[in-house]
C-alpha cells in the first residue's frame, strides 16, 4: 500500500511539474518579444484640421483639441513584431523583418493589440485620430506634412508615389518628425482608434477627442507609398471597414502617460 501511494505522489508531483513547465512555456514568449520604441508626446493643445486650405471639407472646421501627455511608436509596428505575437505574416511586401507589417484590417489589429496586451501587461492601443496628428505635427506645431511645410522637402521625410517604386521600405530610413519619430507620412496608411464621420470636427469635444460614438468605419492617417504628397498632409482623413484589409494599410502604437 505504501509502495502503491509513493508511486502515486511520484506521478502527481510530476504531474504538478509538467504543469507547472507549460505554464512557464506560456508565458515565456514575452522574453521573445522584439523591444517596441515608443516616444513620449507632451501633451498640449493645437488647432486641429487643414489649418493651410488645401484639404476636404471633412477636414473642417479647423478647432482647439487639447491632449494629455501619451506615448507614441517610433515606427509604424514592423514584420518581426507582428510575427512574434500572431505567428503570421499577412503582408503583401515581404522579404526584410524591418518592413511594416500592412494588408491588416483594423479588427486584426485590435486581436494584435489584445494579445500583446496579455503577454506584456501593457495597456497597448492605438492612438486617437488627434493624438496621431498633434504628434505628426511635431506636438501640434503649424506644419503640413510631418516633418515639414514644403513641398519639396516631403521626399526627405516620406516614402510616397514618387520616390517609392510603389512598395514599402524599411521603417526609420527617412528623416524623424521634430519629435524623433518616423514614417508618419507615407510607407503604410496608419489605423488610428476613432470611428468616421465627416462631419464630426463641427462637433468634436475640445479635451481628448475619441472620434464618433457611432459610425461604422475607422479612420486611417498618413497616406502610403503610393500615394502623392495630398494624402500624406497630417491633417488628411481616410477610413475604411474595420473588416477589411487595405493594401499598404498598417498601424502604429500608442500607450497612456503614466
Amino acid at each position: 500500500m505504501k509502495r502503491l501511494l509513493s508511486g502515486w505522489l511520484l506521478r502527481a508531483a510530476m504531474f504538478s511539474l509538467l504543469l507547472a513547465s507549460a505554464a512557464a512555456a506560456a508565458t515565456a514568449p514575452n522574453d521573445d518579444l522584439p523591444e517596441i520604441p515608443m516616444v513620449r508626446v507632451k501633451g498640449g493643445c493645437f488647432r486641429m484640421g487643414d489649418a493651410f486650405g488645401s484639404g476636404g471639407a471633412d477636414e473642417r472646421p479647423v478647432h482647439q483639441v487639447c491632449l494629455h501627455d501619451f506615448y507614441l511608436g517610433k515606427y509604424p509596428v514592423t514584420q518581426k513584431e507582428w510575427v512574434r505575437v500572431m505567428g503570421n505574416n499577412p503582408s503583401q511586401f515581404q522579404g526584410e523583418e524591418t518592413l511594416p507589417v500592412e494588408n491588416v484590417s483594423y479588427d486584426e489589429v485590435q486581436k494584435f493589440i489584445a494579445a500583446l496586451r496579455k503577454r506584456t501587461g501593457k495597456k497597448w492601443r492605438l492612438p486617437t485620430e488627434a493624438e496621431w496628428e498633434y504628434a505628426a505635427r511635431g506636438a501640434g506645431k503649424a506644419q503640413k506634412y510631418p516633418g515639414t511645410s514644403k513641398d519639396d522637402e516631403l521626399g526627405q521625410f516620406a516614402w510616397l508615389e514618387s520616390n517609392s517604386g510603389l512598395t514599402t521600405h524599411p521603417v526609420g530610413e527617412k528623416r524623424p518628425n521634430d519629435l524623433g519619430i518616423y514614417d508618419l507620412a507615407g510607407n503604410v496608411w496608419q489605423w488610428v482608434q476613432d470611428r468616421y464621420d465627416r462631419d464630426y470636427y463641427r462637433q468634436s469635444p475640445r479635451n481628448n477627442p475619441k472620434g464618433d460614438p457611432f459610425g461604422v468605419n475607422r479612420v486611417l492617417k498618413g497616406g502610403s507609398a503610393a500615394k502623392e504628397a495630398y494624402h500624406l498632409r497630417a491633417s488628411y482623413r481616410d477610413y475604411q471597414a474595420p473588416d477589411v484589409r487595405g493594401s499598404l494599410v498598417g498601424f502604429r502604437l500608442a500607450l497612456p502617460a503614466q
